[in-house]
């Protein structure tokens, strides 16, 4: 016989914050506060060529907003790619290993991938894997200033980071690469950007842009390597960097690979303003801290909820990802009523991770929502 289901509780009794958002998806992410159809209507260059005078200016403008807002140094080379992250991640892979060893880094999803591509997919001789699993990070004085270094600075899905870039020391230009995978962290994380040579992120994450188009962002030491060696393998030509025996220098001035959507361009445009209007970089760091110590408070004052990071120090403050000691059942039942009250969205933990929460704190989410959702999740757990 089959046991009915208990029915499923009221709404809350406490009314929503006004401009309430249920969007806490981990990515695409939340959009700004203020972002309407309106603006996007006005910046979009449709119907048009991206190699027209107005297309190439506003991927131009997204590459030296970009520069500006995150503090890219001047002599960073910055790209606008295909295929997100990912794709960003994909061409710096294929394009800049191989001439040394190199110290892959994976203790989530996408750092098994990347780690996956240098063992099982390109042809690398010398990989050493320093992996750990879920909420938990690999022994970072194990890695090796003199080999390239592949890591993931903020693992969107095991809401576990690297506290800071002091692990990656100074490194002189003897050394390798550091090539990080910044996805979850740009835009929430003030980056050591002299510590690192590659930076991959897409528009989707913290700043709140749409899907699809990633960037990649270059110190001069890697730029010297692409100069200096091109790939003994295939390249797609996605993936290329280099044109006609050199390295394609209209790529970093808004030049594109393949045909990116004006539409993305524009709504990324329109997010980039809204960052630059509340004050840039710092603003972004302590609404996306703030939102963190709410849930930290409600973690703390729950009991059947934790942090999948264990240690303190290596919580990721947007991708915010939490163990539950709920059934399965009643973990199933707590998300699809966030989501038949529109209180929270795509909630639930990555696929690949332990089941638990997902909430994501970027700092295009706003602290009252933050608290009006956790508030109705202690409505649930009193009224199921």
């Amino acid at each position: 016989m089959t046991v009915p289901l208990p029915p499923p509780p009221p709404s809350p009794p406490f009314p929503r914050p006004p401009g309430f958002s249920p969007c806490f998806s981990s990515g695409p992410c939340r959009k700004p506060p203020t972002w309407d159809w309106d603006k996007l209507q006005q910046r979009a260059c449709l119907g048009r060529s991206h190699r027209n005078k107005q297309g190439k200016q506003q991927l131009g403008e997204v590459i030296a907003a970009s520069r500006e807002l995150l503090g890219i140094p001047a002599d960073y080379k910055l790209a606008i790619v295909p295929g997100s992250d990912t794709g960003a991640m994909e061409i710096a892979l294929w394009n800049l290993l191989g001439t040394r060893g190199v110290d892959m880094l994976a203790w989530e999803s996408f750092g098994n991938d990347w780690l996956y591509d240098a063992t099982a997919v390109l042809p690398l001789d010398d990989v050493q894997a320093h992996t750990a699993p879920y909420g938990r990070l690999p022994d970072l004085s194990a890695v090796d200033p003199r080999r390239d270094t592949v890591f993931t600075w903020n693992g969107t899905t095991s809401g576990t980071c690297v506290p800071s870039g002091g692990w990656l020391g100074t490194r002189d230009t003897t050394d390798g690469l550091v090539i990080c995978d910044a996805t979850s962290a740009v835009f929430a994380v003030d980056l050591p950007w002299h510590q690192l040579d590659v930076v991959t992120w897409s528009w989707q994450k913290v700043m709140g842009g749409e899907a699809a188009h990633g960037m990649l962002a270059l110190s001069p030491k890697a730029i010297a390597r692409l100069e200096q060696r091109q790939p003994p393998w295939p390249i797609p030509k996605l993936f290329r960097l280099h044109a006609k025996g050199a390295v394609d220098a209209s790529l970093f001035e808004g030049s594109t690979r393949n045909t990116p959507s004006m539409l993305c361009v524009a709504d990324a445009l329109v997010c980039l303003d809204w960052i630059r209007d509340i004050g840039g970089l710092p603003a972004m760091l302590e609404r996306t801290q703030q939102n963190f110590q709410i849930v930290a408070r409600w973690v703390h004052q729950t009991d059947w909820v934790d942090f999948l990071a264990a240690d303190p120090a290596t919580r990721s403050t947007t991708s915010i990802c939490l163990t539950v000691s709920l059934p399965s059942a009643a973990l199933r039942r707590l998300l699809i009523w966030l989501e038949d009250q529109a209180i929270g969205y795509d909630m639930g933990a990555y696929r690949s991770a332990p089941p638990g929460l997902r909430i994501w704190g970027g700092g295009a989410v706003e602290a009252d929502d933050i608290q009006y959702l956790l508030d109705s999740i202690d409505h649930w757990c009193r009224s199921a």
